[in-house]
Formats: structure tokens, sequence, C-alpha cells
């Protein structure tokens, strides 16, 4: 199991692959295989038989996941893609950008 500080709907930006560049919001999180599904990042067409939902069948575009490392949090204030941090009040603990300081969660 892969232990990250990425989560659910955090945006990302992709730092390496084809899609370098790209920015989205992280759809899913597999932590144990290590990959991330983000929107609009790794779309790949999937051909579909006819069945009751689709009954013409055809092609639809799908998000295929990516390795986690391929990916880091974008930072609004920096602008940037961005290392996290964590830092601990009292009981609460949060992510913070590295750069800048600003609270991610």
């Amino acid at each position: 199991m892969i232990r990250t500080i990425l989560k659910k709907n955090d945006m990302v930006m992709v730092i390496t692959g084809a899609d370098k560049g790209k920015r989205g919001k992280i759809l899913f999180v597999d932590r144990k295989r290590g990959r991330v599904v983000v929107e609009g990042v790794n779309v790949r067409k999937k051909f579909v038989r006819p069945s009751q939902d689709n009954p013409k069948g055809g092609q639809i575009e799908l998000p295929y996941p990516i390795n986690i490392s391929n990916v880091m949090v974008f930072c609004d204030k920096c602008k940037k893609a961005v290392q996290l941090g964590m830092k601990i009040d009292g009981d609460t603990k949060y992510r913070i950008c590295k750069k800048c300081g600003k609270r991610i969660d």
C-alpha cells in the first residue's frame, strides 16, 4: 500500500508523460496500485457493445488511471505544481503548500 497525501477532488497538475502540463481534478485514488484518475487526463476511447443503456453501442471516452508519481498538487496562490507539507495545530492536522505556506484543505 502506498501512503500518499493526495485526496479526491484535489486540483493536480501532470508533471510527466503525454499529458504533461494538463490540470484536472482527482476523481479516484487507488492507493493499493498507486494510481489516480484525473478528469480530462489520459482520456481513451472505449468501444462498447449495444445494451439497454446504450442501444446503438459505439465508442465512449473514459479517463484512465495514471501513476500517482506523475502528478503534483496545484497551488492557486503560487500558480504552479508544488509539494505538500503537513502542519499540526493542536489536535487538527492539515496540508500546506511548501512554497507559500497556504493551507490546501
